[in-house]
C-alpha cells in the first residue's frame, strides 16, 4: 500500500509532456540531457502524469459500467471471462466508451455520487419544545421557561444528519444572549438521543458547554477542554472524517479536538438551559466565522506530509515509467529516456527487488511500435498488412475481436476524411460479418450511425472519432502481439502495464480505507485524484 500512496506524488506533474507525441518527446529529451538528475525526475513526473490520466479515464469508464471493486491485480467480473483472448477485454472497453442515451458524463456522475442531504434548519418535531421557542426560519431558539430541574433542557437537533461524503462537516452558533446561567451547548447526537438532556450527558452524544468550557462525551462527567463562551461569541462544531475526530471552535479559532467513537448518523445538536438564553444557528447559509477552507487545506497538507515521509528507492518511479514505455511499445521514447537516465549522477538502474520484470514486455518491441504508429496515424490498411506478414495468427479468424476493432477503425477513418461512399461499401463487406454476433452489434450500430450526421464529431457517436478510440485499437493489437510470446508468464500482463496495476491498487486501498472508516469521508474517484494533482501544480 505504501507504493500506492507514494504514487500520488507523481500526480502532481504539470502534464506538459504528451507521451503519444514521439517528436515532442525527442525534443524535450534532447533539451534535458544536460540537466542530469533533475531532467529525469521531471520527465518521470510528466510521463507518469500523462499516462495516469490516460489510464485513469479508461479505468473510471470501466468502473462506471462495472462497479465491482477491482483487486490490485485488476481481476474482477470484467476480466474473468477473457483470460484466453486479450482482445475481448479491449472490445468491452470500446463498447463502454459508447454513452448510453441520456447517460451523464463522468464529472456529473461524480457529482451525483457525492450529493447527499445536509442540515438546513432545526427540527421542529424532534426537540424539547416545552422549554424553548423557535424562530419562524427555524434557525434560532430561545429558552423561555424557568430552569427548575436538571432535565429541563431545551435541546434540538438539525433536520438532517451530518453528511459523510466529505473531508469535514461543520456548523456554528452565535450566542445572542447568555441568559441567566450561560448553560448553552453545541455538539452532535445520534437518533436515539433524549431531547431533555444536554448533548454529551447521554451515551452516543458529544457536547462543548459554555458555562464551564467542559467537553461531555456521554460518560456522566465532563472533562476540561477549552474556554467558556457567552454572549456575542461564535462557537462551532465539526467532524473531521479523515482523522475521525470531533473538533470545536470559538470565534474563528480551533479550541480542540477529540476522538469520535460514536456510530450511526450524527445530528448537529444545540441546547439552551437557563432563562433568556438565545442562539442563532448557521448551517452554512452565511459565511462562517471559522475559515473552513483553510482548515481543510491544512488537513490535506498533513496527509501530504505523511506521504512525503514514506521512504522508497528513487528508481521505483523510473521503473514504472520504463515499464510503461516498454509495455505500450514506445521504443524511440524509451531509447531517449534510457539515454537521459545514464547521464544522471549516479546513473539510474532498475533494481530487480522492485518487482519490475521486463522480460515479457520487451518482446517484439520494434514491431509493436510500428503498428502503434500506423494505427494512431489512421493507416489501418497498412497495420492489417503488417499483422498478416508478422503475426498471421492474430488476424486469421476474420470474426475475432481484434479483426472487428480493426475493421471498425478503418470504417471510422473513412468517415473522418469524408469518404462516405467508400465507407458504405467497406461496411457492407467487413462490418456486415458482425451484425448477428453477440457483443459486436452495438458498436457496429454506432459506427454506421456516423453516416447519419453532417457533423458526426458533434453527435452522440462522436466518441468514435476521438483519439481514445485509436488508442484502444492500438492497445488491442499491442496486447495480442504480447500474448504470442512463447515465454509469456502472465496473460494479464498483456492487458495492463505496471502503472495501471498500481492505479488499481491505489483505488483498492483508498476504497478499503474508507470502508474501515464506516464509509465516511470524501468519496474516492480516481479521475478526481489525477485532475486535482494537475490543478495543484498549475
Amino acid at each position: 500500500m505504501e507504493i500506492s500512496i507514494q504514487f500520488q506524488k507523481a500526480f502532481g506533474s504539470e502534464f506538459l509532456l504528451e507521451i503519444d507525441d514521439e517528436v515532442m518527446v525527442q525534443i524535450i529529451a534532447a533539451s534535458w540531457l544536460s540537466a542530469r538528475s533533475r531532467a529525469v525526475e521531471d520527465w518521470i513526473e510528466r510521463v507518469l502524469g500523462r499516462a495516469s490520466l490516460k489510464l485513469g479515464r479508461r479505468f473510471q469508464n470501466e468502473q462506471q459500467h462495472n462497479p465491482t471493486t477491482p483487486t490490485s491485480n485488476g481481476s474482477n467480473s470484467l476480466h474473468s471471462n477473457h483470460q484466453q483472448d486479450p482482445a475481448s477485454y479491449f472490445l468491452k472497453l470500446a463498447r463502454q466508451y459508447s454513452p448510453a442515451p441520456g447517460a451523464p458524463c463522468a464529472s456529473t456522475m461524480m457529482e451525483e455520487d457525492d450529493r447527499e442531504d445536509e442540515p438546513t434548519e432545526l427540527n421542529t418535531i424532534n426537540s424539547s419544545g416545552g422549554f424553548l421557542v423557535m424562530s419562524t426560519d427555524k434557525l434560532s431558539i430561545k429558552y423561555t421557561n424557568v430552569n427548575l430541574h436538571g432535565h429541563d433542557v431545551g435541546a434540538v437537533q438539525a433536520n438532517k444528519p451530518a453528511p459523510v461524503k466529505r473531508l469535514v462537516y461543520y456548523f456554528e452558533i452565535y450566542v445572542k444572549n447568555a441568559g441567566a446561567k450561560g448553560q448553552i451547548a453545541i455538539g452532535f447526537t445520534n437518533d436515539t438521543f433524549k431531547m431533555r438532556r444536554q448533548p454529551g450527558w447521554e451515551a452516543n452524544s458529544c457536547g462543548y458547554h459554555g458555562d464551564d468550557g467542559y467537553l461531555y462525551r456521554g460518560q456522566g462527567k465532563g472533562e476540561q477542554f477549552g474556554p467558556t463562551f457567552t454572549a456575542k461569541d461564535t462557537v462551532g462544531a465539526g467532524i473531521n472524517y479523515a482523522s475521525q475526530e470531533f473538533f470545536f471552535t470559538k470565534n474563528g479559532a480551533v479550541v480542540g479536538a477529540v476522538c469520535n467513537e460514536m456510530k450511526g448518523p450524527l445530528f448537529p445538536t444545540v441546547a439552551v438551559h437557563s432563562q433568556n438564553e438565545e442562539i442563532e444557528v448557521n448551517f452554512g447559509q452565511k459565511q462562517f466565522a471559522f475559515d473552513l477552507k483553510e482548515y481543510e487545506a491544512q488537513e490535506r497538507m498533513k496527509q501530504q506530509i505523511t506521504i512525503e515521509k514514506i521512504s522508497l528507492p528513487p528508481n521505483v518511479s523510473y521503473g514504472l515509467v520504463r515499464a510503461y514505455l516498454l509495455h505500450y511499445g514506445y521504443e524511440e521514447t524509451l531509447n531517449s529516456f534510457d539515454l537521459a537516465s545514464k547521464s544522471t549522477v549516479p546513473p539510474i538502474y532498475i533494481a530487480q527487488e522492485n518487482g519490475f520484470d521486463e522480460q515479457d514486455i520487451t518482446y517484439a518491441l520494434n514491431q509493436r511500435k510500428t503498428l502503434r504508429q500506423l494505427i494512431r496515424n489512421g493507416d489501418i490498411d497498412a497495420a492489417i498488412g503488417k499483422l498478416r506478414d508478422w503475426y498471421p495468427q492474430i488476424v486469421q479468424d476474420e470474426r475475432s475481436a481484434t479483426c472487428f476493432l480493426l475493421h471498425c477503425q478503418k470504417f471510422i477513418e473513412l468517415v473522418r476524411v469524408g469518404s462516405l461512399e467508400e465507407a458504405v461499401k467497406y461496411g457492407r463487406i467487413e462490418l456486415a460479418k458482425f451484425f448477428e454476433l453477440p457483443g459486436f452489434d452495438d458498436l457496429v450500430q454506432d459506427c454506421v450511425a456516423l453516416l447519419a450526421y453532417e457533423q458526426p464529431q458533434d453527435s452522440s457517436v462522436g466518441y468514435l472519432l476521438e483519439e481514445s478510440q485509436r488508442e484502444i485499437v492500438a492497445d488491442t493489437v499491442n496486447a495480442m502481439i504480447l500474448s504470442t510470446n512463447p515465454n509469456l508468464k502472465d496473460l494479464q500482463g498483456c492487458l495492463r502495464s505496471y502503472l495501471e496495476r498500481l492505479l488499481r491498487q491505489l483505488t483498492v486501498c483508498c476504497l478499503e480505507r474508507r470502508s474501515l472508516n464506516g464509509d465516511q469521508g470524501e468519496a474516492f474517484h480516481l479521475q478526481r485524484v489525477l485532475n486535482s494533482g494537475k490543478k495543484a501544480k498549475c
